[in-house]
């Protein structure tokens, strides 16, 4: 594992990640996501983001229904990374399913379909996935756990002491929040130092050069509570890594269900035509050039960054061998 990157606190807590978070929604299965790649490709992501300094790896449950938490856990497990200096980051509140192809996040039929109980933010629910993230990690704790939405139905009160709970239970060392409202964020954390719970560390946030809500309620709001940001997609699913007239340039380019959060807004043409001047005239990528903005803004501890291509990926973070 390279010392050249740098790595640092995340928000005010002693816990320290690598100024690149590598994301592994990227690995599992590609019936669950077009895009996705399978487990060959994926430990071979994995053992590359190690080799070149990267210590946190960022997953959820419900990414290709569990199969990225393994995949994770088996390249953990294959080239013994020292538990002791990695970190690990996975999510709860979405449901797992059976079947490699299915995705239910956030559907409203999930209980209709024989998940009752396997999803939100539940006590009972909170332990549960807990429970089998460790299995398929093949770990006996997890570094942060996060919210990965937030539940409308459930008690904050019945959340926040089950997330402190599973942390004084030893199996959770951190907890941090995902994709939620400031005022949200802000009642649950509340709540957590109003009552003596464990608070939130971190949240990771929707954030990058064409998406920047995240400045107006979010950022002032872990800046007063000393929360780190660690934003998803700092390069737009791609859209910051390409002129605006070049479409796709990799299979998730051209199949990414989510990259219709970015059409028709006018602004993006003018932004990206920006970002690749900048980048020409700098002698960078755009995706670097974009990365560096992300990591000059105040509050942001660092982007989680996930590649289809091992040769993009070690672009980004400065191993280009």
């Amino acid at each position: 594992m390279s010392s050249s990157i740098e790595y640092v606190r995340l928000g005010q807590s002693g816990l320290k990640v690598s100024k690149i978070i590598l994301g592994c929604m990227t690995y599992g299965s590609p019936e669950w996501q077009k895009w996705v790649l399978g487990k060959d490709e994926g430990i071979a992501h994995i053992k590359a983001a190690y080799d070149a300094g990267i210590n946190a790896f960022d997953t959820a449950n419900v990414y290709s229904n569990g199969l990225s938490e393994i995949i994770l856990g088996e390249a953990i497990k294959k080239y013994e990374f020292p538990r002791d200096k990695i970190v690990v980051l996975t999510k709860v509140y979405g449901v797992v399913g059976k079947e490699p192809d299915l995705n239910l996040f956030g559907d409203p039929k999930s209980d209709t379909v024989g998940y009752v109980n396997q999803h939100g933010l539940s006590r009972k629910h909170i332990f549960d996935s807990v429970k089998h993230s460790l299995k398929r990690l093949q770990l006996d704790y997890i570094d942060v756990l996060q919210c990965h939405r937030f539940d409308y139905d459930t008690p904050i009160a019945e959340t926040m002491t089950a997330l402190h709970d599973v942390v004084q239970a030893g199996y959770v060392r951190y907890i941090g929040m995902s994709s939620c409202h400031a005022y949200q964020f802000h009642a649950m954390q509340n709540y957590a130092i109003q009552n003596h719970l464990t608070p939130f560390i971190s949240m990771q946030n929707h954030y990058n050069l064409i998406y920047r809500e995240e400045e107006r309620e979010m950022f002032p709001t872990l800046k007063m509570f000393g929360v780190g940001a660690i934003p998803w997609s700092p390069l737009g699913r791609g859209k910051l890594t390409r002129p605006f007239a070049k479409e796709g340039g990799t299979k998730r380019g051209e199949t990414d269900k989510l990259l219709v959060r970015y059409s028709g807004i006018q602004s993006n043409e003018a932004i990206i035509n920006r970002v690749e001047e900048l980048a020409k005239k700098k002698g960078l990528s755009m995706a670097q050039l974009s990365i560096a903005w992300m990591l000059s803004k105040e509050g942001v501890t660092a982007p989680i960054v996930g590649t289809t291509s091992i040769e993009n990926l070690k672009e980004l973070i400065g191993d280009e061998g």
